[in-house]
Formats: structure tokens, sequence, C-alpha cells
């Protein structure tokens, strides 16, 4: 197989395929730092996401080469959105990666059709109901950017800017 070299346009599915990962790549992470702040049945939500978050990243990291791409590696650390130094603040994290993945989905259900977008759209589910029940509650339409408007700005930050792959991190 071909790879695409940095200077060929990549197709919608292949950017999109991108942005999933590189957000998985942020919610690994993620949960890896507020895994050990959050006690007892949330420790197991908490390591089951972590989990889940992995074999999605690794699946992307198939999926982007399937696409003739060059999977966007992961970066050593991210920026989190606020200082998490309790299970409180754990918490609100994990509903926030929730929310940023599911907004990534949405994209590469758009861009994606057949298996693959029924794929995303299973991701897309996975995150929204891990978000709801991280928040304690669900939003109408999980990831999408509409949404957004009325977020603070901690939830305002995109899944992409989150996972380092707007090119500043």
């Amino acid at each position: 197989m071909t790879l695409r070299s940095e200077d060929e346009p990549s197709s919608p599915a292949l950017t999109a395929a991108q942005a999933a990962l590189a957000a998985e790549h942020a919610a690994v992470y993620g949960y890896g730092v507020l895994g050990g702040r959050v006690p007892g049945k949330r420790r197991t939500e908490a390591n089951a996401a972590y989990d889940g978050h992995r074999a999605r990243r690794d699946a992307l990291m198939r999926t982007v080469r399937d696409l003739g791409g060059a999977p966007v590696a992961a970066d050593a650390a991210y920026a989190l959105p606020f200082a998490v130094t309790d299970a409180v603040s754990a918490v609100r994290l994990a509903a926030v990666l929730e929310d940023r993945v599911a907004g990534v989905y949405s994209d590469l259900v758009r861009a994606t059709e057949g298996p693959a977008r029924a794929d995303a759209a299973g991701a897309l589910r996975e995150a929204a109901v891990r978000a709801a029940r991280w928040r304690g509650g669900n939003v109408v339409f999980p990831g999408l950017a509409e949404r957004a408007a009325s977020a603070g700005p901690a939830e305002r930050t995109g899944p992409v800017e989150a996972a380092g792959a707007d090119g500043t991190g």
C-alpha cells in the first residue's frame, strides 16, 4: 500500500479518521490522568472507558492506514482544560473527554459510508452514553457543534485542538 505524502490532499474520510485518532490519543491520556482520582465503581468505569478508547485508537490506526494515510502520533502529554485535583474534577474531565470524542465521531459519521459509517456511529453512541453517565445527564444531540455555543470555555475547545492536532501542540 502506498502512503500519502504530507503535501497530497486527503479525502474527507481520512481527515475525519485522523481527527478521531487524535481525539482518541487525547482521551487515552486524559483517562490515564483521571483514573487514579476516582473512587470505587467510578474507577471501574474509568478503566473500562480507558480500555475502550485504547481499542478504538488501535482500530483507527488501521483505518487511517487503510485509507492511505500515516496515523497521527500521540503527543507525549496534553494540556488539560482545567486542573484535575480530586474526584469531582476527574469526573468532569471524563465528561469533557467523551463530549470531545463524540464530536469527532460525528464528523467521521458524516465523512464515511457503509460499514465505516456504522462503526463511527457506534463509537459516537458509546461516547455519548459514557458522557451522560459521567455528567449525570444527557444532551439532545451529542457530538454536534451547535451545543458548543452554550458551553463554557473548557467545553468549547474542539477535539482536534484538545488532541494537539491543530499544529500548536
